[in-house]
């Protein structure tokens, strides 16, 4: 599948997902596309936690539980170093939504499913105890999870406002 045809078909899953098993090198291949994604001043603030161990993969579900979160057969969890890395800017969010729309594509294109989960973690301490069950250092912080698993039932891409509406050349409207 092409770049333009992952776009098309990247979508929000958020169903159950099949018990098949997602093989490591299908996992590595997903998180070496969000390591080459661009990043503020080439500083690389975002690390990425590759979980399948069932019993993680229960843990995790327990704090964040979804019908994706239950039946993942993977996660990813991306986590950001803020620190200063152009005067006083970091890019840490920068950063890490760019790894993380380069794995979504990737997800795509290798045939599996996923979901974008960040405000689900910014709520009731979620993040700082994925954080403490996969050992992850105090100074970074658990941003995004991305719940990987071959999907169960077909999911559209929603609607998008037509290019018209959200573009322009040389000039707004």
């Amino acid at each position: 599948m092409d770049c333009f045809e992952a776009i098309a078909k990247r979508h929000s899953y958020r169903g159950e997902f099949e018990t098949s098993a997602i093989p490591r090198k299908d996992l590595e291949r997903i998180v070496d596309a969000g390591i080459r994604a661009p990043s503020g001043c080439n500083a690389q603030t975002t690390r990425f936690l590759i979980v399948d161990d069932p019993e993680k993969l229960l843990a995790i579900a327990t704090l964040v539980d979804r019908p994706f979160t239950r039946t993942a057969q993977a996660m990813i969890v991306c986590v950001v170093e803020y620190r200063a890395v152009y005067g006083e800017f970091s890019f840490g969010v920068e950063d890490c939504a760019a790894s993380v729309e380069n794995m979504l594509l990737s997800i795509t294109a290798s045939g599996y499913a996923s979901v974008w989960l960040d405000g689900l973690l910014r709520r009731d301490g979620v993040a700082e105890k994925i954080a403490t069950l996969l050992g992850v250092p105090k100074d970074l912080d658990v941003r995004v999870m991305l719940p990987v698993g071959v999907p169960k039932e077909e999911w559209p891409q929603k609607e998008r406002l037509p290019f018209k509406e959200r573009a322009w050349f040389n000039q707004w409207q």
